[in-house]
């Protein structure tokens, strides 16, 4: 039966499609059959990966909204355990389109229910908000991956998104839990990095990762050349923090 997991924060810039990039594609090479959701319209995850998409096939809209069947949504790649299921900018309609279909919070559900045999891991890639996509995630997963960039105002928004997950917990999704807090774009060599590491460890206390993924060049570089850290600089610190993620995942989770 598949994991799935939800990578949110509705803060924006906070390393969540880079990091359901880099840990789906970490899974993959781990020889973990995995599944990547693009659930935001921005369509960054997609573009993130976009050299080793074999044949695009149909994207998350036609299954959420138009009722494509979810094997005709699934795209394969060039690694033998990663396939996506796209994004497009017509999603940025989805979240109005959504609010009239019955039992909204669950269309993704029902577009994943088919396929929860295939895969180790379900990664969805939610978009900078608490809408209803997002709730569609969240409806659907079974713990979520919280992104926390050591920077200012780094906890800034996190109760609302806390009290989302409660929200959904209470009414849509009682076995919800959070997998886990990342620190992302952290840097050693500055006091703020280390002062932030700190509150937020204090904050959440055993559910921070030890992995911590640190401000790196290449892996920001990745994305422009459509290819993860791990395929386009394999001995870079983002790509080896990254394959640390998966495997503490791993472990976790046996």
């Amino acid at each position: 039966m598949s994991r799935i997991i939800s990578l949110t924060n509705q803060k924006g810039g906070v390393g969540k499609t880079t990091t359901s990039v880099n840990l789906s594609v970490s899974l993959a090479v781990s020889e973990v059959k995995t599944l990547l959701i693009d659930l935001d319209p921005q369509s960054n995850a997609t573009t993130g990966i976009e050299e080793l998409l074999v044949d695009s096939q149909k994207n998350i809209y036609d299954a959420l909204i138009r009722g494509a069947t979810t094997k005709d949504v699934i795209t394969k790649t060039q690694l033998s355990h990663l396939d996506i299921i796209t994004s497009t900018s017509d999603l940025v309609g989805a979240e109005v389109e959504l609010v009239s279909i019955m039992s909204r919070e669950h269309q993704l559900e029902k577009v994943l229910k088919p396929i929860l045999k295939k895969y180790d891991y379900i990664l969805i890639d939610c978009p900078p908000s608490l809408g209803l996509l997002t709730l569609n995630a969240l409806t659907c997963c079974d713990t979520v991956i919280i992104p926390i960039q050591c920077e200012y105002y780094a906890l800034e928004g996190l109760g609302q998104l806390l009290n989302t997950i409660r929200l959904v917990q209470k009414n849509l999704n009682p076995n919800l839990e959070i997998e886990g807090v990342l620190l992302t774009m952290f840097d050693g060599r500055l006091n703020l990095s280390k002062q932030v590491a700190d509150e937020v460890r204090g904050y959440f206390k055993e559910k921070i990762f030890k992995t911590v993924i640190q401000r790196n060049v290449r892996l920001s570089e990745a994305p422009s050349f459509g290819k993860p850290a791990l395929l386009y600089d394999a001995n870079s610190t983002g790509a080896q923090n990254y394959m640390a993620l998966a495997e503490e995942i791993i472990i976790r989770d046996n």
